[in-house]
């Protein structure tokens, strides 16, 4: 006897389950290790608006942070995905910032 169907050989994928305060929790928790430091939500303040920053400007804004901590504070946050750092070294060294897609998504909507 012929099949008139296919077989169906994999499981249709399962929507995720409802958050529960544990999953909540814990999106909360890595949204927090990302931001933590003095200095990671300054930056992105500055970066609102989906602005292309030059590194010094970013130094004038934020007068108080010296410019090796910016430089680690921006590594960070391209490594977590958080921005986007473009470094031009003709002469003397010159970068650009502006927010990835996930900073981005963060900034408040108007």
């Amino acid at each position: 006897m012929a099949r008139t169907y296919q077989k169906v050989r994999y499981s249709p994928p399962s929507k995720e389950s409802e958050h529960t305060p544990a999953t909540a929790a814990s999106g909360v928790e890595q949204a927090f290790k990302f931001l933590e430091g003095r200095w990671k939500l300054v930056i992105l303040f500055h970066l609102f608006g989906g602005k292309m920053l030059r590194f010094s400007d970013l130094e004038r804004a934020i007068p108080a942070i010296s410019q090796k901590m910016l430089i680690q504070q921006l590594r960070l946050l391209e490594r977590d995905g958080i921005v986007c750092r473009l470094v031009h070294h003709r002469g003397a060294p010159e970068g650009r910032v502006w927010p990835d897609r996930v900073g981005t998504r963060a900034m408040p909507r108007s």
